[in-house]
């Protein structure tokens, strides 16, 4: 019974709300971080504190050995038997210990090479030191962030993160005034403690203590699943970087630094501005469709509503993106950016076929199908995408990323529903194709508007197209949250 309630859509809208304003808000406390930054440290504080944010973040992705996700999945799949789930959270909290512990102390005893690499000389070591205590807190508060996400306690991550960003942001940014540069380090401090704490006391009141005590002796199989997992979704995670890098280094070859710098701009704001719909299905999605997945009529069940709450939400959200893209570009960015704009607007089409995919992406990894999901994922799609835009690239210049964007996107929707079709009997059901129809179609509008040579009657059709989608996309979730 509980599974169908999981799988209602009034579940699915709630768990995609509060995950997606989750989100919203974490960008939120990162732009408002980078305004005091820009504000008390200027220009030369905003470069520092980048290298630092980068430093910190490549560290934790190493030392984390990528088992976040591994941890949700297995926690999630658990979670009917107390036993099992509880003997997963005490693995979980000891190898998330020391991996954060391993990623402290990597930093901290390489902190002079650190500084020498990142900034030319020894004048940032002892900040080094420091960040070391922010890598090992981040590492050990996303490892509870999990666990949580595991047992789907989506209340209390929500209230983490709200309250844990706020007081992190309160306590750091004075430090940017009294400290000037030499601030950052403690400011990034304050915020992983805060989220550190409060994600720990929220850990204590969902998950009581069970008296399982952790042994590497008869624990070492969960260990070893754990650690494969990790591993695997570390090495997608690489790949995928190691991608992107070539991509830039290709551009860079046969166009300029200019031409990287546009086409990273556009896919930041891309992707920070859709991040609401994949941050939600990872967080609240992927732990509901581990816990289904051995039921395959289930499963299927729950993609196809997946996919139609998906449906509603990014149409008149890629909408948005591709009718305000000028604006966006002069708030997070300045008026020189704004030759990227059709880019973007082709990128925003390839996000609604990005967010139709999707669902169905998580399917194989959720069954435990770890070598399909490393040659899809990791391998099949990363080709592919650095295939299609170094070609695209190379005839349409910086436009042809975005076809290339879009053409990538709509071959995996393609591949990814033939193979879970032909190993799982996924297929769509009637009313996930009206809706992804439906999206597609007011997406397609909206864009082909963008196309119009008159800027008046561009504008005006996109609005248009935008009020149509808005009304569809109310009209539908009142249908869903009745049925």
């Amino acid at each position: 019974m509980k599974g169908k309630d999981d799988n209602s859509y009034k579940s699915i809208l709630k768990g995609t709300s509060f995950f997606g304003g989750v989100h919203v808000f974490q960008i939120l406390i990162t732009l408002v971080r980078g305004k005091f930054v820009a504000m008390f440290l200027g220009p030369e504080g905003m470069g520092i504190s980048s290298l630092f944010t980068a430093s910190s973040n490549t560290l934790q992705r190493f030392a984390s050995l990528g088992l976040n996700l591994a941890i949700v999945k297995e926690v999630a799949a658990d979670s009917d038997d107390h036993d099992s789930i509880q003997t997963t959270i005490a693995t979980a909290r000891r190898l998330t210990t020391l991996t954060a512990l391993a990623g402290a102390l990597v930093c901290i005893l390489f902190s002079s090479l650190l500084s020498r690499v990142t900034f030319g000389d020894d004048s940032m070591a002892w900040q080094f030191v420091l960040l070391g205590i922010v890598v090992g807190l981040t590492i050990a508060f996303n490892g509870k962030l999990s666990i949580l996400q595991g047992v789907y306690e989506v209340k209390r991550i929500s209230l983490a993160s709200l309250v844990g960003g706020i007081t992190g942001l309160a306590v750091g940014v004075p430090l940017y005034y009294f400290f000037g540069s030499k601030g950052i380090v403690p400011a990034m401090i304050a915020l992983a403690l805060s989220m550190y704490i409060f994600y720990s006391v929220n850990l204590r009141k969902a998950i009581r203590p069970s008296g399982i005590r952790f042994s590497w002796k008869s624990h070492k199989h969960i260990v070893k699943k754990l650690v494969t997992l990790g591993i695997l979704l570390m090495a997608n995670d690489l790949i995928a970087s190691l991608v992107q890098y070539v991509l830039n280094v290709f551009i860079n070859s046969l166009g300029s630094t200019d031409s990287v710098g546009l086409y990273q701009s556009a896919n930041s704001i891309t992707n920070q501005y859709a991040g609401m719909v994949f941050a939600a299905m990872a967080m609240d999605f992927f732990p509901r469709l581990t816990k289904a997945a051995s039921d395959n009529a289930l499963m299927r069940d729950m993609v196809n509503r997946q996919s139609e709450i998906v449906s509603i939400i990014i149409a008149p959200t890629t909408i948005l993106l591709i009718l305000t893209s000028p604006i966006l570009i002069r708030i997070f960015l300045t008026s020189d950016f704004l030759p990227v704009s059709p880019l973007m607007r082709w990128m925003g089409l390839g996000i609604m076929f990005r967010a139709l995919m999707v669902p169905m992406g998580y399917i194989s990894f959720a069954k435990g199908n770890k070598k399909l999901f490393f040659w899809l994922e990791g391998i099949f799609c990363n080709a592919l995408t650095l295939a299609l835009s170094c070609v695209m690239y190379a005839r349409f210049g910086l436009l042809g990323l975005g076809y290339a964007f879009v053409a990538d996107n709509a071959i995996c929707i393609l591949v990814y529903y033939i193979i879970n079709r032909r190993l799982y009997g996924y297929r769509f059901s009637r009313g996930a194709l009206l809706h992804m129809s439906g999206a597609a179609t007011l997406v397609i509008a909206a864009f082909m508007s963008s196309l119009i040579e008159s800027t008046v009657l561009a504008y005006s059709m996109m609005t248009s197209v935008l009020i149509v989608a808005l009304a569809w996309a109310a009209w539908s979730l009142r249908r869903k949250l009745r049925s």
